[in-house]
């Protein structure tokens, strides 16, 4: 209706108007006729002329009758009471109300998300230029490894990083194709090279330390590919190259050791950061300083990444710093970091961490 119309309305002094033409929604705008109450559904359009609505329970009748819409031969029946006076403008969604012409909708960079999605189909976009996924060839390397699921031989072991990197890259947002190969240089070499084409990542685990069978230094070294031991704990050994594609493309090499500890937490501190940021997520975890529940000991030249928990008090229980502990490392809320130069941190101490397991 016209607000102009329940100007004198009240629950002394009622105004009642004759019903006029319905709207369904999806229905034209029709013209409202002055003086009449047009019944319009959620979601049509506000006839011409109307600059108000009231939810049919806020009339006296608190119903609708039998409604006649637009090309209905019947007249319209009936009439709506009213008992308030109501502002023009209530219950009316204006046009741009929600994003005017020429809003942005969304920035270069932003994660497209679910949300984003209906954003940009309300307005009627059907393609946006995003970022492809990364793909990232994974490559486990080692003679003792056998596929999860096969019967172990003596002195063996399940390949555990290769499901374990490939669920937390999947998560990170990249596409992950996934390799291995035994401890043989040129076999790796080979089967790595013909696959650079399809990639923007490789990244081996395993066989970049100080042994004398380390076939991704002995693979990738000549191609020079660096290999250190960084003064982190667990994680020292670690690589870092770029691989030349048929194409001419520049593909780089991340080398992370093989102790499933060791490769996880390179995976988060050198190569998830980057992850997140390219799929448009904060590149960091969310870190707090907390109260640690329990002293705890660390080599001072090392930065050392330890597990933890929360206890009931909110402090901070520190586990065992082994790299193969992996069930350790399932059970972890907490990265707890004790950086170099802190040999010894007492109960109480400040420490920082990181969210994980998320």
């Amino acid at each position: 209706m016209r607000a102009a119309d329940l100007a004198g309305a009240s629950a002394g002094e009622p105004v009642a108007l004759p019903l006029g033409r319905a709207t369904a929604a999806g229905d034209p705008p029709i013209e409202h006729v002055p003086g009449t109450a047009s019944p319009v559904m959620t979601g049509a359009a506000l006839p011409h002329g109307a600059d108000a609505v009231v939810p049919v329970e806020g009339t006296v009748e608190g119903v609708f009758p039998v409604l006649r819409r637009a090309g209905d031969a019947a007249s319209p029946e009936g009439r709506a009471t009213f008992t308030a006076a109501i502002p023009a403008g209530e219950f009316v969604r204006r046009r741009a109300e929600d994003l005017d012409v020429g809003s942005r909708i969304a920035r270069a960079g932003a994660r497209l998300s679910p949300s984003l999605i209906g954003a940009l189909a309300a307005t009627g976009i059907e393609r946006v230029d995003v970022r492809p996924r990364v793909r990232v060839l994974l490559c486990s390397t080692g003679d003792e490894l056998d596929e999860v699921g096969a019967g172990l031989a003596p002195g063996r072991i399940h390949d555990s990083n290769t499901p374990m990197l490939a669920a937390a890259l999947h998560g990170l947002g990249a596409e992950t194709a996934v390799l291995r190969t035994g401890d043989t240089a040129a076999a790796l070499l080979a089967a790595v090279t013909a696959r650079l084409d399809e990639v923007d990542v490789v990244l081996t685990t395993g066989g970049i330390s100080r042994g004398a069978f380390e076939v991704v230094r002995e693979a990738f070294a000549p191609l020079g590919a660096d290999f250190h031991a960084i003064a982190m704990q667990p994680g020292g050994p670690q690589g870092l190259g770029t691989l030349r594609a048929a194409s001419g493309r520049a593909v780089p090499l991340l080398c992370f050791p093989g102790n499933p500890v060791s490769s996880a937490l390179s995976c988060e501190l050198f190569l998830a950061p980057a992850l997140r940021r390219l799929a448009g997520q904060p590149a960091e975890r969310e870190a707090r300083r907390l109260p640690l529940a329990h002293d705890v000991s660390s080599p001072a030249a090392k930065h050392q990444i330890r597990r933890g928990a929360l206890d009931a008090d909110g402090r901070v229980v520190v586990t065992a710093p082994g790299s193969h502990l992996i069930g350790d490392l399932a059970d972890a809320e907490l990265l707890v970091h004790l950086p170099i130069g802190v040999a010894h941190a007492a109960a109480g101490e400040l420490v920082d961490t990181w969210r994980f397991n998320d």
